[in-house]
């Protein structure tokens, strides 16, 4: 094997006109699209940008059919693609590159489903359910043929039908190779030669494959003028052709056996071309080489194949994980949510370069990365060497894959291949809050109409969380790093690491674990591991205070101790001075009455007591009442900096500072 490996370049140099031509080109056909169309930016789009980068992917890996599904109900798209099967692998990469790009754009931009063909490859995408299994006259048919005619029909029709119909009974015989693929040539006059071509694709059976063709066959005499030239037949699941030139690459196969003559129309008996071209001694070199080549090929695709089935098996067994929560197992298979190729990311990120790296946190680097049609992605990728990485990792595919809201960052995908373990969401244009309240440079851009919509934003988000989705969920590490910013300025709540699920009539729990930000955490978490919607609710209080002040609460008056963004907000409150806290930078901007209300909602929020906190039902309410008369707030705790007691899990309490692993201060730009 060794010595025939390195003897092929020479083998191959004894052919310097075996027909390889060293520029690929590929020849556009036609399409097809639907009425449907979809709005943009929407969901829609976003999946089926991810279903068309997948396949320009697989195409990328030598791979001649994919298939690939990605989002849930109304925003699901169903994709595939189709190499014929005697193209190269570098003609197939091509091919889909090219319908990749111009299907969606050019020939059907917004529309949901699409359908190209080229000579070499066929694409498909839909937002039906049912386009696998249009072998009837229901799917996509589409058909043309010649203007001129051969020089007899009669013979052609008769040859036609004995020969396609010869090579669909060989295309669905499960030894053939590739799979449901089959070529032949026959005479039909002394001058003129018949090459046909037969082709489904591969994961249908073999009867939809067979009826798919035999539909095609028997639709020939109706859909093009009997003698053309050429024609062709296509649809969503086979095709069929022929044509009096060549236009495909004949295969080394042994040709199906003579046919008759049709009738006594005078015409010569009706042959398979042998290809006679050369010496005797000649021919016999090419078929000892071409014996040699396709056997060792054959041996090399089978391992290749082996290897691969074996990988791809040991990636879906790694995609079926379980994630335990509270005592309770929830199994998550892939299935729920798109898996996607590590070389796609790998490719998007640069080989996660650095200056793609968007922010780090517990849970690892998070990166920016741009797919082959331009779609922008965020990537988070688990460190290694985080023990709470995995551990947030496992956290956030359990939740948010179930979780689906305009104020919710939105996951696209996962990957889960050899040690990496990523996470892929849509990529957040103007990064996070923090970048720009904490900014004196960019917190003008966010005038007061805009942060109003952002506190709006994070409130409905929090309430879908705590009462909305079909799971109670505690957030517990909202902060301004945590909320992504889209490409209008509208709030995205990101990061579900340290989330927990808890009953719908419970209204907390207790852990020995106490994990989240400093500044952020409400009294009863920190001090006494207790957490509830209403530490939630807190957080939210402390963001929407650091909003309108642009000040942050854990480094507000660092000369003074004790003296926090809560305090001093509280005191100017009661002193009615509340505006004094306002951010200069909206200055101008500002509605008196709006920021008031909202200080005084933010003081509802951090009280001590978590029965004095109000829901966030109600405080989506209060932000959009302007008559709605608001409690009196409780002064909150002013002790930031002391030391906590933190439960150890024991019967005794220890005195303990926070642990870099648990408690974090983080300056993320993105996520």
């Amino acid at each position: 094997m060794k010595n025939l490996i390195i003897l092929l370049p020479c083998i191959f140099s004894l052919f310097p006109k075996l027909g390889l031509s060293s520029t690929v080109q590929v020849n556009y056909y036609s399409h097809m699209c639907s009425d449907e169309t979809y709005i943009k930016p929407s969901l829609y789009e976003t999946n089926l940008n991810l279903a068309l980068a997948n396949l320009s992917s697989q195409a990328s890996s030598n791979r001649s059919f994919y298939r690939f599904t990605v989002g849930t109900g109304s925003d699901q798209v169903y994709s595939l693609y189709l190499c014929r099967g005697d193209v190269s692998h570098d003609v197939c990469k091509l091919c889909i590159h090219n319908t990749t790009n111009l299907l969606p754009k050019q020939y059907c931009p917004n529309n949901k489903a699409g359908v190209i063909w080229y000579d070499e490859c066929m694409l498909l995408y839909t937002n039906l359910t049912t386009f696998s299994i249009g072998v009837e006259t229901d799917g996509y048919w589409f058909s043309s043929f010649s203007e001129y005619n051969v020089s007899n029909p009669l013979q052609l029709t008769k040859v036609l039908s004995d020969t396609m119909n010869e090579l669909i009974k060989k295309a669905v015989s499960i030894e053939t190779s590739p799979r449901y693929f089959q070529t032949g040539e026959v005479k039909l006059t002394k001058f003129e030669t018949l090459y046909c071509l037969v082709q489904c694709i591969p994961d249908i059976t073999e009867f939809e494959c067979n009826r798919c063709l035999q539909v095609a066959l028997a639709y020939y005499p109706s859909c093009c003028t009997v003698g053309s030239l050429w024609t062709r037949i296509v649809a969503e699941t086979c095709q069929l052709r022929y044509d009096t030139a060549p236009f495909y690459t004949p295969t080394p196969s042994s040709p199906p056996p003579p046919l008759e003559a049709a009738g006594s129309s005078g015409t010569p008996p009706a042959t398979y071309s042998t290809r006679d071209g050369g010496n005797g001694r000649r021919r016999t070199i090419i078929t000892i080489v071409s014996v040699v080549l396709s056997s060792v090929l054959v041996m090399m695709a089978a391992l290749i194949g082996f290897l691969y089935t074996l990988k791809r098996r040991r990636i879906e067994e790694q995609g079926k994980r379980i994630f335990e929560h509270r005592g309770e197992q929830y199994v998550e298979s892939q299935d729920e949510f798109p898996s996607v190729p590590l070389d796609l990311i790998i490719s998007a990120t640069q080989g996660f370069l650095e200056t793609n790296k968007l922010g780090e946190g517990g849970f690892g680097p998070v990166y920016k990365g741009t797919l082959i049609d331009g779609t922008e992605i965020a990537v988070k990728r688990l460190s290694r060497s985080s023990g709470q990485g995995l551990q947030e990792f496992k956290n956030e595919v359990s939740l948010i894959a179930r979780l689906q809201h305009r104020n919710l960052v939105r996951l696209l995908g996962c990957c889960l291949e050899g040690k990496e373990s990523l996470l892929i969401y849509e990529y957040m244009p103007n990064k996070s809050l923090d970048f720009f309240i904490f900014n004196s440079t960019r917190a003008p851009q966010l005038d007061w109409s805009r942060r109003f919509n952002i506190i709006d934003g994070i409130a409905r988000g929090i309430l879908y969380l705590h009462e909305d989705s079909r799971l109670r969920i505690i957030h517990r590490d909202l902060k301004a790093s945590n909320i992504l910013l889209d490409n209008e300025m509208n709030p995205k709540i990101s990061d579900f690491g340290l989330a927990r699920i808890v009953d719908v009539n419970q209204s907390g729990e207790n852990t020995s674990r106490v994990a989240g930000t400093y500044g952020y955490m409400a009294p009863e978490y920190v001090w006494q591991g207790l957490f509830s919607v209403k530490s939630d609710v807190y957080s939210f209080g402390v963001l929407l205070l650091e909003i309108i002040s642009g000040k942050k609460n854990w480094s507000f008056d660092q000369s003074e101790p004790g003296k926090g963004l809560l305090i001093y907000a509280w005191k100017e409150w009661r002193n009615d001075n509340g505006l004094e806290l306002i951010d200069p930078a909206i200055q101008k901007t500002f509605v008196a009455q709006e920021v008031l209300k909202c200080i005084h909602i933010g003081l509802l929020c951090v009280q001590e007591d978590p029965s004095d906190r109000p829901t966030m039902s109600s405080v989506v309410v209060m932000l959009r009442s302007d008559t709605m008369k608001l409690p009196i707030p409780e002064q909150p705790l002013f002790s930031l900096q002391r030391r906590v007691l933190i439960p150890t899990g024991s019967s005794s309490q220890e005195m303990k500072t926070f642990s870099n692993n648990e408690v974090t201060m983080s300056n993320i730009f993105a996520r």
